[in-house]
């Protein structure tokens, strides 16, 4: 299971795999449920795939499923529901049929035998019909055998390996698993819509005298190292942004990216605040990061270990170490220039949660574990994700660091990590930048419904039509053209598409970390509800907030219970 966090190859392949495992869902979703795209991670059979409703049955073989592959023609025995189906519909499960899932046999078995895959295997199963219970073992047992086909997996190795003569799909069943999967994101929509009368503009006259989006007029250097925590056992790339503008009157700003990435996934934003006289340090998490990553995909570890909960935050404090001997190192252009007690973090995604917990957040792994007894085939991948912490052997955990004056989290988890009570420790100002298209952590549970038990200094930016991946430097994000929409994972609004959310995102970030400096009076406009509207453009409506209203914190609790 990746996790959005994931980008390059990884996340594209996992991205694919989805695809493959929505196109029986998709048959009957076409019937019943019109404008959604359906994950169910096995609803095929060894020779025959049956669709029953009460009484009502149709079926398809293997065979014309295969012939469906070579023409492009949908099996005429599925009329009864295709004729029903969309032409995006129908080009979706002829892709489906079609997608390899590039994954080896030792890989997936690692997955699926995991606590969490083996709960999304047992919520998915409830859709197949059987007269034993072994549906989790039959669904793994297919993926396994799908996986060492010549052909490798696929849904039709799948179909072919799945250890019955035949699979029947309960087509009611298969319909209340589809209309629960990621449910958070659908009803981060219903919510977005619920309070959309409450976020129209209003007319506003005012001018400001600079433009923080802007770059600043020096020019940028960049210090690349290789640290070794020895005592952690820890390799950490870093990269550190600098210009001839540098101060000690401003911060120094760490990044921590997310599951999956590269120190390098906000680079613009680095030299963006570097251009203004800002010290950024960009690290990567070795148990984290892109590389160790691709061991997973490989099938040389786990794709997170429950520690790198604890090793992402020690890896910002380990860093901030280094940075304070790196003050006091002759003949070094940052020696006694890195205010390394007045920090800002910034992070995303998996970096967000990074950040929360180093801005006073207390992981509770109690709640985690109640939370995660749940159905996690209705998880978000970000939800999922936090439960891998639920093996730490510890109920709390608290990683603030005082150094940390300041923290900004972009499309954070937050959701379960932190239990109820958790970020209401939050000791510090912290920004909390949600989009409202985020498949991966949907706004509503992960940042939303967290931002409002912070105590302290808070703002909360929304970004209304942009996605998980809409922060992420272009340079450094997979191509989105042949990724299928499924309620899981989705096309990234990225690149070119998103320049807008990531010049909006230059100049808040500016504005922040100005906060931390004499400048603060100057720049502190540039937080509010006035200039997020100004700054909107037509794709991507912009939104700051200091406290929820309370006819959208009733909204909030009437749709997810919290309160």
């Amino acid at each position: 299971m990746q996790y959005k966090m994931l980008t390059g190859k990884n996340r594209k392949s996992l991205q694919v795999f989805a695809g493959v495992f929505c196109a029986i869902a998709t048959i009957a979703e076409g019937i019943v449920l019109k404008p959604f795209f359906g994950v169910n991670s096995s609803v095929q059979a060894a020779d025959t795939v049956v669709i029953r409703y009460g009484p009502l049955a149709e079926s398809v073989s293997l065979d014309e499923l295969k012939e469906s592959v070579q023409t492009g023609k949908l099996p005429a025995s599925l009329g009864i529901y295709t004729k029903r189906m969309t032409e995006e519909q129908r080009r979706f499960f002829l892709e489906g049929l079609k997608a390899k899932v590039p994954i080896n046999v030792v890989t997936l078995d690692k997955l699926i035998n995991t606590q969490i895959g083996t709960t999304i295997l047992g919520d998915i199963s409830t859709a197949i019909t059987r007269r034993d219970q072994a549906g989790i073992q039959a669904m793994r047992a297919g993926l396994i055998l799908g996986a060492t086909s010549p052909q490798g997996l696929s849904a039709l190795s799948f179909i072919a390996a799945y250890p019955s003569q035949r699979l029947e799909i309960d087509l009611p069943q298969t319909i209340n698993v589809l209309k629960g999967l990621n449910s958070a994101f659908f009803r981060t929509q219903q919510f977005m819509l619920a309070i959309s009368p409450q976020l129209n503009p209003r007319d506003i006259k005012v001018t400001y005298s600079l433009d923080p989006t802007q770059p600043g007029s020096a020019q940028v250097q960049t210090i690349t190292l290789e640290l070794n925590d020895q005592k952690r056992q820890r390799q950490i790339p870093l990269d550190i942004y600098w210009s001839t503008a540098i101060s000690t009157n401003k911060p120094v700003i760490v990044f921590s990216h997310g599951l999956g990435s590269v120190g390098t996934d906000l680079r613009y934003l680095a030299k963006h605040l570097a251009s203004h006289g800002y010290v950024v340090a960009a690290l990567e998490h070795p148990g984290s990061n892109e590389t160790s990553s691709n061991k997973a995909f490989n099938g040389k570890k786990r794709l997170v270990e429950p520690q790198e909960f604890l090793d992402r935050p020690r890896d910002i404090s380990f860093i901030l170490d280094e940075l304070e001997k790196l003050n006091q190192t002759a003949n070094n252009p940052l020696q006694g220039k890195l205010a390394t007690n007045n920090v800002m973090i910034v992070g995303h995604s998996f970096g967000g949660g990074t950040a929360l917990a180093l801005a006073g957040g207390e992981l509770q792994i109690d709640s985690l574990k109640q939370k995660c007894q749940q159905n996690l085939a209705q998880a978000s991948l970000g939800a999922a994700l936090q439960c891998v912490a639920q093996e730490l052997p510890e109920t709390t955990y608290q990683l603030r660091d005082e150094r940390i004056k300041q923290a900004i989290a972009l499309n954070p988890v937050s959701s379960l990590m932190f239990g109820e009570t958790g970020l209401a420790k939050v000791q510090i100002p912290t920004l909390i930048l949600a989009s409202s298209a985020d498949k991966t952590t949907p706004a509503l549970t992960e940042q939303v419904i967290g931002f409002t038990k912070i105590r302290s200094p808070k703002w909360l930016v929304g970004v209304i039509g942009a996605s998980h991946l809409s922060v992420k430097d272009p340079d450094f994000t997979v191509d989105q053209s042949n990724i299928p929409n499924t309620p899981i994972l989705s096309r990234e609004v990225t690149g070119e598409q998103a320049k807008d959310v990531r010049n909006f995102l230059n100049g808040i970030t500016l504005a922040m970390a100005a906060q931390l400096t004499p400048e603060a009076s100057q720049y502190a406009p540039f937080l509010t509800s006035d200039y997020a509207q100004i700054a909107s453009t037509r794709l991507f409506p912009f939104r700051i907030v200091r406290e929820l209203p309370p006819e959208i914190m009733e909204m909030m609790q009437s749709m997810t219970g919290n309160r």
